[in-house]
């Protein structure tokens, strides 16, 4: 098995960590904040917008079942790369749509998949590509939310099933059983 990382920011952290949780070859999902100024950020913190963390998940796979590439096209796929700072209600910096690519094969990769996913949307993308800064991992609390206190969470269960649904309607061969 060969593993590599990949942290990726599409909003809600508790839902791009439900979808790549479902993802064939991924082995770990964390969610955490990156790409800000503040040391040590809290959740309360980053999502007051005064930190400039984005809200994250690092991924870890495995690349004899997963590319990155296929992670990138799953990512553009389940949330909504062309809304600037939101996603859907969630609005502010820490929502954006942003992959931080851990060495230069990945920043092409993730240049790649930009152009290859934009004549998926009917506006441009307007996904950043930014340095990999410090990692934070979020609270405990956050971690698998969606397999705990997210199945009562009304947020979730409005947003959370529909990314779900289309990751394994466009994604069937790679969604775990």
């Amino acid at each position: 098995m060969t593993e590599q990382t990949a942290i990726l920011a599409g909003g809600c952290f508790w839902c791009t960590e439900a979808v790549f949780n479902d993802v064939v070859g991924v082995s770990k999902v964390e969610s955490g904040y990156i790409g800000g100024h503040v040391e040590n950020p809290t959740y309360k913190a980053v999502c007051a917008g005064t930190t400039g963390h984005a809200e994250a998940i690092r991924v870890t796979f495995d690349t004899e079942q997963l590319s990155y590439a296929d992670l990138l096209d799953i990512f553009f796929a389940t949330h909504d790369p062309t809304q600037l700072n939101r996603q859907g209600n969630d609005v502010g910096t820490q929502y954006r749509s942003a992959i931080f690519p851990i060495d230069a094969v990945q920043q092409v990769e993730a240049e790649a998949a930009m152009s290859r996913n934009a004549a998926n949307w009917p506006s441009p993308i307007v996904t950043t590509v930014e340095e990999p800064t410090t990692w934070y991992p979020a609270e405990d609390y956050h971690q698998e939310y969606w397999a705990g206190e997210g199945q009562r969470n009304p947020y979730c269960l409005a947003v959370i099933p529909p990314k779900l649904q289309k990751l394994r309607k466009s994604f069937a061969a790679r969604v775990k059983a």
